[in-house]
Protein backbone atom coordinates (compact mmCIF):
# COMPACT_ATOMS: atom_id res chain seq x y z
CA UNK A 1 0.00 0.00 0.00
CA UNK A 2 3.06 2.34 0.33
CA UNK A 3 2.20 3.53 -3.62
CA UNK A 4 -1.42 3.93 -2.62
CA UNK A 5 -2.76 7.95 -1.91
CA UNK A 6 -6.23 8.47 -0.49
CA UNK A 7 -7.59 11.92 -1.48
CA UNK A 8 -10.42 13.35 0.52
CA UNK A 9 -12.79 15.70 -1.38
CA UNK A 10 -15.19 18.19 -0.03
CA UNK A 11 -18.18 16.30 0.18
CA UNK A 12 -16.83 12.76 1.72
CA UNK A 13 -14.52 14.35 4.23
CA UNK A 14 -15.47 11.80 7.46
CA UNK A 15 -15.69 9.24 5.29
CA UNK A 16 -12.76 9.33 3.89
CA UNK A 17 -10.87 9.76 6.78
CA UNK A 18 -12.53 6.80 8.18
CA UNK A 19 -11.44 5.18 5.13
CA UNK A 20 -8.20 6.19 5.78
CA UNK A 21 -7.57 5.13 9.24
CA UNK A 22 -8.65 2.15 8.42
CA UNK A 23 -6.13 1.35 5.91
CA UNK A 24 -3.73 3.05 8.15
CA UNK A 25 -2.41 5.79 6.56
CA UNK A 26 -2.69 9.67 6.55
CA UNK A 27 -5.01 11.73 3.77
CA UNK A 28 -3.24 12.96 0.73
CA UNK A 29 -2.88 16.11 0.81
CA UNK A 30 -5.10 17.94 -1.55
CA UNK A 31 -6.71 21.86 -1.37
CA UNK A 32 -9.72 22.59 -3.40
CA UNK A 33 -11.04 26.38 -3.77
CA UNK A 34 -14.37 27.52 -4.82
CA UNK A 35 -14.30 31.20 -6.74
CA UNK A 36 -16.57 33.80 -5.99
CA UNK A 37 -17.33 33.33 -10.53
CA UNK A 38 -18.27 29.18 -9.18
CA UNK A 39 -15.18 28.08 -10.50
CA UNK A 40 -13.63 25.60 -8.85
CA UNK A 41 -9.61 24.58 -8.09
CA UNK A 42 -8.13 21.71 -6.78
CA UNK A 43 -4.54 21.32 -6.13
CA UNK A 44 -2.58 18.18 -5.22
CA UNK A 45 -0.26 18.57 -2.17
CA UNK A 46 2.25 15.81 -2.92
CA UNK A 47 3.51 13.87 -5.54
CA UNK A 48 1.45 11.19 -7.12
CA UNK A 49 3.73 10.45 -9.88
CA UNK A 50 3.77 6.76 -10.26
CA UNK A 51 1.02 6.28 -7.21
CA UNK A 52 -2.31 4.68 -7.17
CA UNK A 53 -4.46 7.63 -6.85
CA UNK A 54 -8.06 7.23 -5.14
CA UNK A 55 -10.42 10.21 -4.84
CA UNK A 56 -13.42 9.48 -2.14
CA UNK A 57 -16.34 12.13 -3.30
CA UNK A 58 -20.16 11.51 -3.08
CA UNK A 59 -21.90 13.42 -5.77
CA UNK A 60 -24.69 14.78 -3.95
CA UNK A 61 -26.24 18.11 -3.20
CA UNK A 62 -24.45 20.42 -4.82
CA UNK A 63 -24.42 17.71 -7.13
CA UNK A 64 -22.79 19.79 -10.06
CA UNK A 65 -20.23 21.40 -7.33
CA UNK A 66 -19.66 18.01 -5.98
CA UNK A 67 -19.31 15.94 -9.94
CA UNK A 68 -17.17 18.88 -11.69
CA UNK A 69 -14.75 19.30 -8.77
CA UNK A 70 -14.22 15.27 -8.72
CA UNK A 71 -13.43 15.38 -12.72
CA UNK A 72 -10.78 18.29 -12.19
CA UNK A 73 -9.31 16.82 -9.20
CA UNK A 74 -8.96 13.66 -11.31
CA UNK A 75 -7.68 15.60 -14.18
CA UNK A 76 -5.26 17.71 -12.09
CA UNK A 77 -3.94 13.33 -11.16
CA UNK A 78 -3.52 12.42 -14.62
CA UNK A 79 -1.79 15.20 -15.69
CA UNK A 80 0.90 14.72 -12.85
CA UNK A 81 1.53 11.20 -14.17
CA UNK A 82 -0.41 8.84 -11.43
CA UNK A 83 -0.28 5.83 -12.36
CA UNK A 84 -4.01 4.58 -11.71
CA UNK A 85 -6.55 6.48 -11.01
CA UNK A 86 -9.74 5.92 -9.03
CA UNK A 87 -13.02 7.63 -8.41
CA UNK A 88 -14.58 6.45 -5.15
CA UNK A 89 -18.26 7.77 -5.56
CA UNK A 90 -20.37 6.26 -2.61
CA UNK A 91 -23.54 8.00 -3.61
CA UNK A 92 -23.89 8.28 -7.32
CA UNK A 93 -25.25 11.22 -8.53
CA UNK A 94 -27.66 11.76 -11.36
CA UNK A 95 -28.17 7.74 -11.45
CA UNK A 96 -32.15 7.75 -11.47
CA UNK A 97 -31.79 9.28 -15.49
CA UNK A 98 -30.37 5.53 -16.79
CA UNK A 99 -32.84 5.51 -19.29
CA UNK A 100 -35.01 7.82 -21.81
CA UNK A 101 -38.98 7.13 -20.15
CA UNK A 102 -40.18 9.66 -22.18
CA UNK A 103 -39.32 10.77 -25.70
CA UNK A 104 -36.66 13.63 -25.95
CA UNK A 105 -35.05 12.54 -22.46
CA UNK A 106 -31.22 12.26 -21.58
CA UNK A 107 -29.11 9.38 -20.14
CA UNK A 108 -27.67 11.84 -17.99
CA UNK A 109 -26.05 8.45 -16.09
CA UNK A 110 -24.70 7.22 -18.77
CA UNK A 111 -22.67 10.79 -19.33
CA UNK A 112 -21.86 11.15 -16.57
CA UNK A 113 -20.03 7.52 -17.19
CA UNK A 114 -18.25 9.24 -20.17
CA UNK A 115 -17.10 12.47 -18.28
CA UNK A 116 -15.25 10.52 -15.66
CA UNK A 117 -13.83 8.33 -18.32
CA UNK A 118 -12.50 11.66 -20.52
CA UNK A 119 -11.15 12.78 -17.47
CA UNK A 120 -8.66 10.00 -16.86
CA UNK A 121 -10.79 7.48 -13.98
CA UNK A 122 -8.93 4.19 -14.70
CA UNK A 123 -11.69 2.63 -12.13
CA UNK A 124 -14.70 3.66 -10.60
CA UNK A 125 -15.93 2.30 -7.62
CA UNK A 126 -19.73 3.22 -6.67
CA UNK A 127 -22.23 1.51 -3.66
CA UNK A 128 -25.51 0.34 -4.12
CA UNK A 129 -26.31 2.17 -7.64
CA UNK A 130 -30.11 2.93 -8.16
CA UNK A 131 -30.08 0.72 -11.32
CA UNK A 132 -27.33 -2.14 -12.02
CA UNK A 133 -26.85 -1.48 -15.67
CA UNK A 134 -24.97 1.27 -14.51
CA UNK A 135 -22.13 -0.66 -14.38
CA UNK A 136 -22.52 -1.32 -18.01
CA UNK A 137 -22.26 2.72 -18.85
CA UNK A 138 -18.41 2.36 -18.15
CA UNK A 139 -15.76 0.86 -20.60
CA UNK A 140 -13.52 0.96 -17.55
CA UNK A 141 -13.61 -1.62 -14.67
CA UNK A 142 -16.72 -0.37 -12.30
CA UNK A 143 -17.02 -2.21 -8.75
CA UNK A 144 -20.75 -1.65 -7.04
CA UNK A 145 -20.43 -2.32 -3.38
CA UNK A 146 -23.45 -3.82 -1.52
CA UNK A 147 -24.07 -1.73 1.70
CA UNK A 148 -27.32 -4.35 2.54
CA UNK A 149 -24.89 -6.66 4.36
CA UNK A 150 -24.11 -4.21 7.08
CA UNK A 151 -27.93 -3.13 7.63
CA UNK A 152 -28.78 -6.74 7.65
CA UNK A 153 -26.28 -7.27 10.44
CA UNK A 154 -27.65 -3.69 12.18
CA UNK A 155 -31.26 -5.19 12.07
CA UNK A 156 -30.43 -8.75 13.39
CA UNK A 157 -28.94 -7.20 16.43
CA UNK A 158 -31.19 -4.48 16.71
CA UNK A 159 -34.32 -6.56 16.41
CA UNK A 160 -34.91 -9.71 18.14
CA UNK A 161 -38.31 -10.26 16.76
CA UNK A 162 -38.47 -13.17 15.40
CA UNK A 163 -41.85 -11.92 13.58
CA UNK A 164 -40.28 -9.55 10.89
CA UNK A 165 -41.29 -8.98 7.00
CA UNK A 166 -39.07 -7.04 5.10
CA UNK A 167 -41.35 -4.57 2.63
CA UNK A 168 -40.10 -3.59 -0.92
CA UNK A 169 -41.84 -0.18 -1.21
CA UNK A 170 -42.35 -0.81 -4.93
CA UNK A 171 -41.82 -3.64 -7.68
CA UNK A 172 -38.87 -2.37 -8.45
CA UNK A 173 -36.93 -2.79 -5.25
CA UNK A 174 -37.83 -6.47 -4.65
CA UNK A 175 -34.37 -8.24 -5.27
CA UNK A 176 -33.11 -5.77 -3.12
CA UNK A 177 -36.51 -6.49 -0.62
CA UNK A 178 -35.12 -10.38 -1.33
CA UNK A 179 -31.72 -10.19 -0.20
CA UNK A 180 -32.59 -8.32 3.05
CA UNK A 181 -35.40 -11.09 4.08
CA UNK A 182 -32.79 -13.96 3.02
CA UNK A 183 -30.19 -12.65 5.32
CA UNK A 184 -32.61 -12.06 8.36
CA UNK A 185 -34.79 -15.40 7.48
CA UNK A 186 -37.99 -13.51 6.84
CA UNK A 187 -40.67 -13.29 4.65
CA UNK A 188 -41.07 -10.15 2.04
CA UNK A 189 -43.86 -7.81 1.27
CA UNK A 190 -44.51 -5.37 -1.56
CA UNK A 191 -46.22 -1.67 -1.30
CA UNK A 192 -48.08 -1.49 -4.90
CA UNK A 193 -48.07 2.33 -5.49
CA UNK A 194 -48.14 4.69 -8.69
CA UNK A 195 -45.93 8.06 -9.18
CA UNK A 196 -48.20 10.90 -10.55
CA UNK A 197 -45.22 13.00 -10.68
CA UNK A 198 -41.52 12.99 -9.91
CA UNK A 199 -41.15 12.93 -5.82
CA UNK A 200 -44.76 12.13 -5.57
CA UNK A 201 -45.95 8.82 -5.24
CA UNK A 202 -49.31 7.48 -4.45
CA UNK A 203 -49.36 4.33 -2.10
CA UNK A 204 -52.23 2.04 -3.70
CA UNK A 205 -51.89 -1.69 -2.30
CA UNK A 206 -49.90 -4.14 -0.16
CA UNK A 207 -48.67 -7.55 -1.15
CA UNK A 208 -48.21 -9.60 1.30
CA UNK A 209 -49.11 -9.76 5.26
CA UNK A 210 -47.77 -7.42 8.26
CA UNK A 211 -50.60 -7.58 10.88
CA UNK A 212 -48.98 -8.31 14.42
CA UNK A 213 -45.31 -7.88 12.72
CA UNK A 214 -42.24 -6.27 12.58
CA UNK A 215 -41.81 -4.11 9.19
CA UNK A 216 -38.45 -3.37 7.36
CA UNK A 217 -38.80 -1.05 4.70
CA UNK A 218 -35.74 -1.56 2.54
CA UNK A 219 -34.83 1.01 -0.15
CA UNK A 220 -31.70 2.18 -2.11
CA UNK A 221 -32.48 5.81 -1.68
CA UNK A 222 -34.81 8.09 0.57
CA UNK A 223 -35.11 11.66 -1.01
CA UNK A 224 -38.03 13.46 -0.09
CA UNK A 225 -39.48 10.69 2.49
CA UNK A 226 -42.55 11.26 0.55
CA UNK A 227 -43.06 8.00 -0.77
CA UNK A 228 -41.28 6.50 2.55
CA UNK A 229 -44.04 7.73 5.30
CA UNK A 230 -46.90 6.90 2.54
CA UNK A 231 -46.35 3.39 3.04
CA UNK A 232 -45.26 3.59 6.73
CA UNK A 233 -48.92 4.89 7.01
CA UNK A 234 -50.08 1.80 5.14
CA UNK A 235 -48.19 -0.14 7.22
CA UNK A 236 -49.32 0.67 10.28
CA UNK A 237 -52.95 0.54 8.91
CA UNK A 238 -52.39 -2.94 7.89
CA UNK A 239 -51.87 -4.04 11.64
CA UNK A 240 -47.79 -3.85 12.03
CA UNK A 241 -46.66 -3.56 15.32
CA UNK A 242 -43.47 -1.99 14.34
CA UNK A 243 -42.34 0.20 11.28
CA UNK A 244 -38.54 0.16 10.26
CA UNK A 245 -37.21 1.94 7.42
CA UNK A 246 -33.79 1.80 5.84
CA UNK A 247 -31.59 2.91 2.91
CA UNK A 248 -28.10 2.69 1.54
CA UNK A 249 -28.20 6.68 0.78
CA UNK A 250 -30.12 9.12 3.26
CA UNK A 251 -30.45 12.23 0.04
CA UNK A 252 -33.67 13.33 2.83
CA UNK A 253 -34.16 16.64 0.67
CA UNK A 254 -36.81 19.09 1.48
CA UNK A 255 -39.07 18.49 3.84
CA UNK A 256 -38.03 14.65 4.21
CA UNK A 257 -36.97 15.15 7.69
CA UNK A 258 -40.21 16.50 9.21
CA UNK A 259 -41.87 13.73 7.44
CA UNK A 260 -39.65 11.01 9.39
CA UNK A 261 -40.51 13.31 12.28
CA UNK A 262 -43.94 12.75 11.64
CA UNK A 263 -43.87 9.38 11.00
CA UNK A 264 -45.01 6.57 13.03
CA UNK A 265 -41.92 5.02 12.77
CA UNK A 266 -39.55 2.88 15.09
CA UNK A 267 -35.62 3.84 13.16
CA UNK A 268 -34.44 5.31 10.04
CA UNK A 269 -31.67 3.54 9.29
CA UNK A 270 -29.53 4.80 6.42
CA UNK A 271 -25.15 4.79 5.99
CA UNK A 272 -22.72 7.56 5.73
CA UNK A 273 -22.15 7.30 1.59
CA UNK A 274 -23.78 11.06 2.33
CA UNK A 275 -22.47 12.61 4.91
CA UNK A 276 -25.30 12.74 7.83
CA UNK A 277 -23.33 15.07 10.35
CA UNK A 278 -25.95 17.54 10.39
CA UNK A 279 -28.91 15.78 9.67
CA UNK A 280 -27.94 13.34 12.59
CA UNK A 281 -28.40 16.71 15.06
CA UNK A 282 -31.75 17.16 14.04
CA UNK A 283 -33.63 13.74 13.96
CA UNK A 284 -32.49 11.51 16.85
CA UNK A 285 -34.61 8.39 15.70
CA UNK A 286 -31.49 8.33 12.50
CA UNK A 287 -28.72 5.68 13.18
CA UNK A 288 -25.96 5.77 10.33
CA UNK A 289 -23.52 3.33 9.91
CA UNK A 290 -20.31 3.68 8.20
CA UNK A 291 -19.74 2.70 4.91
CA UNK A 292 -15.85 3.04 5.49
CA UNK A 293 -14.66 -0.63 6.16
CA UNK A 294 -16.31 -1.97 2.80
CA UNK A 295 -14.66 1.06 0.84
CA UNK A 296 -11.07 -0.15 2.97
CA UNK A 297 -11.44 -3.58 2.08
CA UNK A 298 -12.32 -2.75 -1.69
CA UNK A 299 -8.72 -0.03 -1.92
CA UNK A 300 -7.11 -3.29 -0.11
CA UNK A 301 -8.27 -6.33 -2.47
CA UNK A 302 -7.43 -3.97 -5.76
CA UNK A 303 -4.40 -3.07 -4.36
CA UNK A 304 -3.29 -6.89 -3.50
CA UNK A 305 -5.05 -8.30 -6.17
CA UNK A 306 -7.45 -9.89 -4.34
CA UNK A 307 -10.79 -11.45 -4.56
CA UNK A 308 -13.31 -8.33 -3.91
CA UNK A 309 -16.14 -10.89 -2.27
CA UNK A 310 -13.72 -12.39 0.09
CA UNK A 311 -12.30 -8.72 0.93
CA UNK A 312 -16.20 -7.52 1.45
CA UNK A 313 -17.19 -11.12 3.64
CA UNK A 314 -14.50 -10.30 5.96
CA UNK A 315 -15.07 -6.73 6.72
CA UNK A 316 -18.47 -7.19 7.46
CA UNK A 317 -17.63 -9.70 10.08
CA UNK A 318 -15.09 -7.54 11.41
CA UNK A 319 -17.35 -4.48 11.73
CA UNK A 320 -19.80 -6.43 13.78
CA UNK A 321 -18.42 -5.69 17.32
CA UNK A 322 -18.73 -1.82 16.29
CA UNK A 323 -22.49 -2.70 15.20
CA UNK A 324 -23.45 -4.02 18.47
CA UNK A 325 -21.89 -0.72 19.59
CA UNK A 326 -24.20 1.12 17.73
CA UNK A 327 -27.44 -0.84 18.92
CA UNK A 328 -26.57 0.00 22.35
CA UNK A 329 -25.45 3.49 22.03
CA UNK A 330 -29.21 4.00 20.20
CA UNK A 331 -32.00 5.22 22.28
CA UNK A 332 -35.40 5.42 21.60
Amino acid sequence: MENTIVFALSSSKELANQVCEILGQEPGKVTVNHFADGEILVELGESVRGKDVYFIQSTNNPVNDNLMELLIAIDAAKRASARTINAVIPYFGYARQDRKAKPRQPITSRLVASLLERAGADRVITMDLHATQIQGFFDVPADDITTLTLVGEYLKEKESSRDLVVVSPDHGGVVRARKLAEQLDAPIAIIDKRRPKPNVAEAMNLIGDVNGKTAIIIDDMVDTAGTLTSGIKMLRDKGAQKVYAACAHGILSGPAIDRLKAADLEEFICTNTIDQTDKRDLYKEMTVISVAPLLAATIQAIETNAPLSKALNSAVEESEESIKELCHKHIH
